[in-house]
C-alpha cells in the first residue's frame, strides 16, 4: 500500500483527535480539516490546512456546505491505478486524499430530547460527513476511512510500524465499519422521522440495524452461536457491567425480564427472576425489606436467580443479597459501600442500567419479524368492575394492584398469589389455567390464606377459582371475557370471594 500522505479530518466526537492528528503529522502526512476540528488541531501545535483553502470556497449556509466540492470528492474517489482518473484530477488541480477521518452529527442525541422540535432534528442530519465516509469506503483500496476514535490507537501503531502505510486488510476492515456506520445512521434518522405525523403507533417500516455490542460464549445452549446487538444509552443492552463474569445469552434475557418488572413499581422494589419468570417480587418501604419479602416467596428457586432492582443498591441490601448465590443484578446504581460488599462475590455480574424502555417489542419468526407496542397498561381502580356480591376490602385492593403488575411479567397462563407488596406463589406457563393455579400453590412456601389471585387472562371455567379458594385465596382480579364469566362469578359468590374484572388482558408469550 502507498503511504498516507494527505488526511482529511472532520469530527463531531473530538475524543483523541489531537493525538491522532499529531501521529499523522509525525509520519509526514498533510492534514486538512474543517471548523472546530481544525481549530482544535491547530491549537495543539499540529499544522492544519482549512478545507476552504482546498476548495476555494468558505463554509456557507450555516455550515451546511463545507466539503461538498470536487476538490474533496475527487481527491477521495480517484482510483490510483486508473490512468484516466489520475489524468482527470491532474487537469483540475485536484490532489489525492489518502485518509478520511470523519464521525457524524449526533442525530440520536437530539432525537432523544424530550419535546425536540422537527427543525432541530433536521439540522442534526449530517450531509457532508456520510458523503465523505461512503466515498472513502467505496475507494477503500486507496483511501483509509476512520469513523471511530476507538480505532485511532491501532491505526497509529500500524502506521508507526510500517513507516506510514496501512495494509489492504486494514483498509477493508475500516471500509466495512464505515458502511455499517452510515447504514445505522440512516436507519436511526428514518426510524425517528417516521414518528413525525405517524398515522399509527407502528412504523410503516421496521429499522432493526444495531451495532454488535459483544460476542457471547454461546446462545441458549452451547451449540448455538450468539451475540448482543444494541445501542448505547438505555436498557439492558446499553447497561454498564461493573463486575463479574462475562454475560451469557440467558443472563441477558433474564436481566431484561427482571429490570422490566422492577420498573413497574414506584416504591422500592425487587424482582427475582428464574428462566424469565418471577420466583419472587416485592414492593416495600425500604429496599432491604423488599429483598427479604421477594426472597421469602420461593427461596429455593431464587438460588442462582437474576435480580432486578428499581433503586440504588444500598449497603444493607447488598449484605443480604451477598448471602445468596445470585447470577446477576440490574439496578440504576450501587452505593460505594454496596459495591465493596458485593466485590467479595467476584463472579456476580453487576449491571448499572439507565432507566428507559423501548417503545416497540420485536420478535423474530421464520421469514420475518413481529412488532407490537409495549404493554404499558396499568390498573385503574375506578375503571375496574367489581363483579361479585362482595366488594374487595382495601387490603385486598392493594394486593390485587400489586399482583396485577406482577402477572403482566409472568409467562401465560399466569397466576399470581399475592399480598399487599409481596408475591406468595407464582404459577407460570401452563397449558391450562387451573394447572397454573395448582402449581402456584404447590410452589408456595408462604401461607396462602388471605391472599388474592391475579390472572393474566380470563378463567375459562369455575375450577380455577374453586381451586384457588381451596388454597386460601379470598379475592380475584382478572380481565373477564369468557363465555362462562357468569359461572366464574357465581363460584366466587358461592365461596364468599371478591371478583374484579379489569377488561385488560396481559398475555406474555
Amino acid at each position: 500500500m502507498a503511504r498516507i500522505q494527505r488526511a482529511l479530518i472532520s469530527v463531531t466526537d473530538k475524543t483523541g483527535v489531537q493525538e491522532f492528528a499529531a501521529a499523522l503529522h509525525a509520519i509526514g502526512a498533510e492534514i486538512i480539516s474543517t471548523g472546530g476540528t481544525a481549530r482544535l488541531i491547530r491549537d495543539s501545535g499540529v499544522p492544519v490546512k482549512d478545507v476552504a483553502e482546498i476548495t476555494g470556497f468558505p463554509e456557507m449556509l450555516d455550515g451546511r456546505v463545507k466539503t461538498l466540492d470536487p476538490h474533496v470528492a475527487g481527491g477521495i474517489l480517484a482510483m490510483r491505478n486508473n490512468a484516466a482518473h489520475m489524468k482527470a484530477i491532474g487537469e483540475h488541480h485536484i490532489r489525492p486524499i489518502d485518509m478520511v477521518v470523519v464521525n457524524l452529527y449526533r442525530f440520536e442525541d437530539a432525537a432523544r430530547k424530550a419535546g425536540v422540535e422537527r427543525a432541530e432534528l433536521i439540522e442534526n442530519i449530517d450531509i457532508g460527513g456520510p458523503s465523505m465516509i461512503r466515498a472513502a469506503a467505496k475507494n477503500y483500496q486507496d483511501v483509509a476511512v476512520v469513523v471511530s476514535p476507538a480505532d485511532y490507537g491501532d491505526i497509529t501503531a500500524e502506521l508507526r510500524a510500517t513507516g506510514g502505510e496501512l495494509a489492504l486488510a486494514t483498509h477493508w476492515r475500516l471500509a466495512k465499519k464505515a458502511f455499517h456506520t452510515t447504514a445505522d445512521y440512516d436507519a436511526a434518522i428514518s426510524a425517528r422521522l417516521e414518528q413525525e405525523d405517524a398515522a399509527g403507533e407502528l412504523p410503516p417500516g421496521l429499522a432493526l440495524r444495531a451495532p454488535k455490542v459483544m460476542d457471547l460464549r454461546y446462545g441458549e445452549n452451547p451449540h448455538q452461536a450468539a451475540a448482543l446487538y444494541g445501542r448505547k444509552g438505555q436498557g439492558i443492552a446499553g447497561a454498564v457491567q461493573l463486575q463479574g463474569k462475562e454475560l451469557s445469552y440467558n443472563n441477558l434475557v433474564d436481566l431484561d425480564a427482571a429490570w422490566q418488572l422492577a420498573l413497574e413499581f414506584a416504591a422500592p422494589a425487587v424482582a427475582i427472576i428464574k428462566h424469565t419468570n418471577p420466583c419472587g417480587c416485592a414492593e416495600q418501604a425500604t429496599l432491604v425489606e423488599a429483598w427479604r419479602k421477594a426472597l421469602e416467596c420461593d427461596p429455593v428457586s431464587a438460588y442462582g436467580g437474576v435480580v432486578g432492582i428499581n433503586r440504588t443498591v444500598d449497603v444493607e441490601t447488598a449484605r443480604e443479597m451477598a448471602k445468596l448465590f445470585v447470577e446477576a443484578v440490574a439496578a440504576p446504581d450501587y452505593s460505594p459501600e454496596a459495591l465493596s460488599v458485593l466485590a467479595a462475590r467476584k463472579n456476580l455480574r453487576l449491571m448499572k442500567v439507565a432507566p428507559g424502555l423501548d417503545p416497540l417489542v420485536v420478535k423474530s419468526i421464520t421469514g420475518g419479524f413481529l412488532a407490537q407496542t409495549a404493554d404499558r397498561a396499568t390498573l385503574d381502580r375506578t375503571a375496574a368492575v367489581v363483579k361479585s356480591t362482595r366488594a374487595p376490602s382495601e387490603e385486598e385492593w392493594r394486593a390485587m394492584e400489586f399482583g396485577w403488575k406482577v402477572a403482566k411479567h409472568v409467562k401465560s397462563n399466569a397466576i399470581v398469589y399475592a399480598r399487599d407488596g409481596q408475591t406468595a406463589g407464582v404459577g407460570a406457563g401452563q397449558m391450562s389455567r387451573v394447572d397454573s393455579v395448582k402449581i402456584g400453590a404447590m410452589k408456595a412456601v408462604l401461607p396462602l390464606a388471605g391472599t388474592v389471585v391475579a390472572s393474566d387472562a380470563f378463567f375459562p371455567f369455575a375450577d380455577g377459582v374453586e381451586e384457588a379458594v381451596k388454597n386460601g385465596a379470598t379475592a380475584f382480579i382478572q380481565p373477564g371475557g369468557s363465555m362462562r364469566d357468569q359461572d366464574v362469578i357465581d363460584a366466587a359468590d358461592r365461596l364468599g370471594a371478591a371478583m374484579v374484572f379489569t377488561g385488560v388482558r396481559h398475555f406474555r408469550h
